[in-house]
This record gives C-alpha cells, structure tokens and sequence, in this order.
C-alpha cells in the first residue's frame, strides 16, 4: 500500500522556519497555531505544506471541511461566479445565490413547518443573530446555555461559551442576562449512578436550574449544541435533548440548536439534533456549509424571523456570493457522493480501533461520539479517570510529526478528537489512525516501563 503522508524534513522545514519568523513578528502570539507549517496546496483529506511535507488532515480545518480540501464541484463553483461578480451586497442589490442557498437549508432543516434563513458569514455571527432573534420575538431577554458549551469568540457568544481559557480569560466584563446550566457528561457520572439514574438526575437538575438560577419567564433561548465540540464531543442522552426541549415548549422559550460544528454529514445526518426527534425553533450553521468559505446561517420557524424588522438584521458581507456558491456546490456534494453515510463508516472505524486499544491502553478513558465526530479522551489510568492534559499533547506532537494533523478538545484539554474530511479514502483513514495508535504507545507505555 502507497505511503499517504509523507515527512522530508524536520517540522518546521527551513521555508517554514523563515515563514515562521516573518509571522512571529507581525502576527499577534494570541493567534495560536496548531502545528509549526505552512501549507502550500491542499486536495482531499491531505495538506502538503512549503517545504514539501504532505499530512493526512484529522483535523478539517476545525470541522470546517466535510467535503474535503479543493473539491472539483466547489472549485467550479467558486470560479464560475469569480467571473460573474464578487460581491454586491445582499441589501444593496440582491443576487440569486443568496435566494437558492436559503431554499435549500430551508428544506434540509428537520421540521415541516414554513421556515425563513438569514444568512451571515461565521459561526459567531449566526449565534450572535439567532439571540437577537430570539429576544426580538420572545420580548424577553435571559439566554441559556450549558457547562462545557462553546460558542464563539466575540463578546455575546464567548458569554455563552463555558470554558474560561483560553477564551474568556481576561476579557470581562461579559453580556449580562447569560445562564449557563448542567450539561451532562455520562462518563464523569458518579459512579454510584446508573446510566438511567444519571440521566434522570440532570433532567432535574436542569428543571431546579429554572428555579435556582433564572425564571423561564423571562428566557429568550436555550442554546445548545446537539454534541458538544470544543467541550470535547460529549452526546447527551436523547431524553436529556427532549426533556429540555419540552420545558422550552412549556415556558415558550425558543430551542436554538447550534450545528455550526455537528452540521453537514459530520454525525451522518445534515443536522446533528435529528438523532433526538427534536425540532429546533432556530438552527446555526456554519464551518462545513461553506467548504472552507466565510458562511454562516440562521434558519428558523417564520414567524420568529420575521419578528425583526428591515434593516435589523444582516451585514455588510453577508451571505456573500461564493460562500453562497461553494454553500450550494457542498450539498451537492454531500448528496452526491453520500457523505453522511460515509460518516457512519468512518465513525465505526475510529470506534472499532480505539475501542480495542483501549483493552491495552490504561490511558484511554472513552470512546464516544455520532457518526464521524468521534473522541477518545485521555486519563492517567481507567479507575480515578484524572485527566491527563500532558499525553494528549505529546501524542498530538509526536501524531504531527509522523505526518498526521490532529486536535485536541475538551474542558480539561485531555481529548483527542476526529474532524477528517468525509471524502477520506479508506487508505488515508486507516494510515492516519494507525500513526495515532503508534503515538499513543509510544508516548504512553514508557510510565510503566
């Protein structure tokens, strides 16, 4: 079998090192980079950097990259509209692209109900959108999310987001009226707690949350992520989803789904929340729509988007055309060449591999996840679960320089999570897990030696 990666020089390379030190120099510190390269062409589900490097992507562009890097569809796509106009801007003079992408998440959103789409350019953006929505609608101002939850960067969503560093540390004072309630996080259960226990345990806990922290009355939104990605894939039970979204309907509160990083074939559905039975009120959608684009999207019940009036909402750049465009072409994709099948299969061999390693790996905690978004979370040993934050990183290091790029994840930052390109052939996969494997041996087994 054909090497996929392959590694010529040491990382970074010398044109990487000389890019590396025009970027320290101009380039803020607090821009943080994963690996020590820059990239020169990418194709697929591999990235070959300046010096001639190539790496298996495990990492997608952060989940941004479902179809993969380059696809022939989106470049065509991106091209054809380059020689027809740039950008017009949707509220100056309207364009086709805008209209089409809107029609077409309208009808992949779970639901049957009439649906409107506001589309924006990130992840934050729609967030930041879908709680102006909210409150427009609802009259009401508090807003809810969970523990371990991310969101976004900027002032309202890194509000919403949970974990303090490296996103919130310093940067206060935060947007009032936020709440944050308990998420569940089945494999830090008290271990005296069943699973049905368990889950039981937090649906009342989330209720208490109503009384304790914040009045229904007065919430916009809950926002929650389908699987959590930053808090390091973690998938609630089902009932969980449900019950919560049943004392929205109660309190007539909005149910937000954030699919920013769950959406488009990553869990082997377009929507991540249509593995609970769960219809979201408003939905986010960003990374993976736009196939390496600056796109981003609200889609909601009509009439609460049309509780806003003209001029409310939108932006300057907004629904771009080629993010509309490379939007459109990625669906096609998807469809296609039946990438959210494609994630089940790749899912079930992140899982199969990891599980068995973990047989032999006291470090390898859990396996979880939905289809393609997979983790495995890393402790110092099976029985006291402590997270073990240093292995993770040496095993990413040690992953990278083999040829293979990696994220970590996680509240403690001890998860190893999966965001390949769906299009990655079964060579690709299986070469890239088998250099993780090496590295989690390598990096682990030398404590008991």
């Amino acid at each position: 079998m054909t090497k996929q990666a392959s590694i010529q020089t040491n990382l970074p390379g010398p044109k990487a090192s000389d890019l590396l030190e025009r970027r320290h120099r101009i380039v803020p510190d607090a821009v943080s980079y994963g690996i020590p390269t820059f990239a020169e062409k990418a194709d697929g589900a591999k990235i070959t950097d300046v010096d001639g490097n190539t790496f298996i992507d495990f990492a997608g562009a952060i989940g941004t990259i479902n179809v993969g890097h380059c696809h022939p569809t989106v470049r065509k796509a991106l091209h054809d509209q380059v020689d027809k106009y740039i950008h017009t801007g949707f509220n100056v003079m309207m364009y086709e692209p805008y209209v089409e992408l809107a029609e077409k998440l309208a009808a992949l959103a779970p639901g049957t109900h009439d649906k409107k789409v506001l589309l924006q350019n990130s992840g934050a953006e729609a967030v930041e959108n879908a709680v102006k929505i909210a409150r427009k609608y609802t009259g009401r101002q508090s807003i809810v999310t969970f523990e371990n939850a991310f969101h976004g960067r900027t002032l309202m969503t890194m509000s919403m987001t949970s974990k303090v560093k490296p996103y919130k540390f310093g940067f206060g004072p935060f947007a009032p009226e936020v709440y944050k309630a308990p998420f569940p996080y089945p494999y830090r259960k008290p271990k005296a707690m069943s699973d049905e226990e368990y889950n039981e345990y937090m649906i009342e806990e989330f209720k208490k949350f109503f009384v304790t922290e914040v009045a229904p009355e007065t919430v916009a939104a809950v926002v929650m992520e389908p699987v959590q990605g930053e808090g390091g894939f973690i998938v609630p039970d089902p009932r969980f989803v449900r019950a919560v979204k049943t004392l929205c309907e109660e309190h007539g509160i909005l149910f937000v789904a954030d699919e920013i990083q769950t959406g488009f074939g990553r869990t082997g559905k377009y929507f991540a929340i249509e593995h609970y039975d769960v219809i979201p009120d408003l939905i986010t959608v960003s990374k993976s729509l736009g196939a390496g684009t600056p796109i981003s999207g609200v889609i909601g019940r009509r009439e609460v988007m049309d509780a806003s009036g003209p001029g409310e909402l939108g932006g300057t750049y907004s629904g771009n055309p080629l993010g509309c465009r490379a939007a459109i072409a990625a669906i096609d994709v998807i469809e296609d060449e039946g990438l959210n099948d494609r994630a089940d299969q790749i899912g079930k061999a992140i899982k199969s591999k990891f599980s068995q390693l973990a047989e032999d790996l006291d470090c390898i905690g859990e396996v979880r996840g939905l289809g393609a978004m997979v983790a495995v979370e890393m402790v110092t040993d099976k029985d006291s679960k402590e997270p073990d934050k240093g292995l993770t990183q040496k095993i990413i290091a040690q992953a990278q320089r083999e040829g293979l790029l990696v994220l970590g994840a996680g509240l403690y930052g001890n998860v190893i999570r999966f965001l390949m390109p769906l299009v990655i052939t079964d060579e690709e996969l299986e070469e890239g897990l088998a250099i993780l494997e090496k590295a989690m041996k390598n990096c682990y087994t030398p404590q008991f030696a």
